[in-house]
């Protein structure tokens, strides 16, 4: 791996010293436009290496597909209340669409396919652009961290979920494709933060899927130490078939497969978000 983008993954962060008491979260979207990036899969992984750091984490489903919640065990098909509710109905309180999982320290608010419905009745609403961080404040002092799993798209709900937050990561493989689009989301950024959110920040772009025996991987990881520079997280999460099988048995793959190097990855990941101080 003879770069530098791939050669800064083995600068080792260390395990952060234990919190003394928990809240408030610090929120950050996971967002790209673009799918297939490993969106879901690093909101997942990322959540469950927070908690092995003894980080309270609430992962909140705003994708209508709801792949984090199927991810994590939750059929949110047979749910009554999911993220739908908290945008569409004001009186409801996030804490209870909040469901525990199987791994100690992650909770979600789950979603599902009635989550596309809401881009078109959230359109007459006043302020709808802030509805997610008005109803996300009733939970924010019960985590450390809440991750916000954003559908790969650039509408309302993505807009929603960058004013609730306090940080952007964007995770990106190393595609020609996937590097067309970081402009447009950059762009995104820049609005919303001038115009509705003045605290946002990008925490960084996390290189997914990296396959260091291809040319091609090589070649746009170089251009996006180019471009990004320090925006350019240390860590880079490898491509592998644990991914999809982890997925299968409802584990993130610090579980699953728990000495696999990918597993490491989403722990340096999880420590080097610390140490830059995008979480506590």
């Amino acid at each position: 791996m003879p770069f530098d983008v791939v050669k800064r993954e083995f600068e080792k962060f260390s395990d952060p010293v234990p919190l003394k008491q928990h809240g408030p979260a610090k929120i950050i979207s996971l967002c790209n436009q673009k799918g297939g990036v490993g969106k879901t899969t690093t909101t997942i992984n990322l959540a469950a290496a927070f908690a092995e750091l003894e980080r309270k984490v609430l992962i909140v489903d705003f994708d209508p597909q709801g792949a984090a919640s199927v991810g994590l065990g939750i059929n949110a098909y047979n749910l009554d209340k999911t993220v739908y509710d908290l945008l569409i109905d004001r009186q409801f309180r996030a804490r209870d669409a909040v469901l525990h999982t199987d791994v100690e320290f992650v909770d979600i608010i789950p979603a599902n396919i009635d989550l596309s419905a809401a881009e078109v009745q959230l359109v007459n609403e006043v302020a709808r652009e802030q509805i997610l961080k008005h109803a996300l404040q009733d939970v924010i002092d019960d985590y450390d961290v809440i991750l916000i799993d954003c559908q790969p798209s650039l509408g309302i709900l993505a807009v929603n979920s960058l004013c609730a937050s306090h940080g952007v990561l964007i995770p990106l493989t190393t595609e020609f494709f996937a590097l067309r689009g970081v402009a447009l989301l950059m762009n995104t950024i820049e609005k919303v933060r001038d115009r509705l959110n003045p605290s946002l920040k990008l925490d960084g772009i996390v290189i997914t899927m990296f396959d260091a025996r291809t040319l091609h991987s090589k070649e746009v990881a170089l251009r996006l130490l180019d471009e990004f520079k320090q925006d350019l997280l240390h860590t880079s999460v490898p491509r592998t078939v644990k991914f999809p099988d982890a997925s299968i048995a409802s584990q993130p793959i610090t579980e699953f497969a728990t000495d696999h190097k990918a597993a490491d990855a989403y722990r340096q990941l999880a420590r080097e978000l610390i140490a830059r101080g995008s979480v506590a």
